[in-house]
């Protein structure tokens, strides 16, 4: 059976996410990287992502909800078809070269969720 192994990644919106990352960077530390987000350490497989996004993206459309969840799986196939069998419809797929599959859902709490499969 297909399972999620861990977070992915944590984005969400904000008003100012230079101001967010510097205070993230300040008070808690977090190392942020050239693309403006912050990787944690270790899965077995992938990194854990944290990254504010402009609050006009259109990254996380169609949910309305300023957060999306990135988790990283081990199967986006098995894990997909698990989906569509209980009524969840992906709301779409890509799968890049070096960085892997990904595909999106949305919750029932109208959250988008975005699976990932390293590659």
């Amino acid at each position: 059976m297909a399972k999620v192994l861990g977070v992915g990644g944590v984005f969400f919106k904000c008003a100012d996410p230079v101001a967010v990352r510097d205070w993230y960077r300040r008070v808690l530390g977090f190392e942020i990287t050239d693309f403006g987000g912050a990787l944690f350490q270790p899965l077995p497989v992938g990194v854990t992502v944290w990254s504010p996004f402009e609050a006009e993206t259109k990254y996380f459309a169609p949910s309305t909800a300023a957060t999306m969840i990135n988790f990283v799986v081990d199967d986006i196939d098995g894990l997909l078809a698990q989906a569509e069998a209980e009524g969840a419809h992906a709301l779409g797929r890509d799968d890049q070269g070096g960085i892997g599959r990904f595909a999106w859902l949305m919750d029932p709490a109208g959250m988008k969720i975005e699976l990932w499969q390293p590659g």
